[in-house]
């Protein structure tokens, strides 16, 4: 199975970087397409990404309270 990436998403045309605020899987854990995986907080909002697509949670390449950039691998 081919590995899919998790990427900072760009929330506004302004946005450059978001802070992850707390994963709500863990390694190991199975994702559903469409079900909520982490928390970011970007320009004062605090939003949930969707997992991109079933699968297992690999690795978290970003840990909580980290920042990252626009378009930046968050995990695998």
């Amino acid at each position: 199975m081919a590995l899919r990436k998790v990427e900072m998403p760009r929330l506004s045309e302004t946005m450059k970087e978001g802070r992850v605020v707390r994963w709500l899987k863990a390694v190991g854990e199975r994702v559903e397409a469409g079900e909520p995986l982490l928390e970011i907080e970007a320009e004062k909002v605090t939003v949930q990404v969707e997992a991109p697509c079933t699968g297992i949670l690999r690795e978290i390449l970003v840990p909580e309270g980290s920042v990252a950039s626009v378009g930046d691998p968050l995990a695998l």
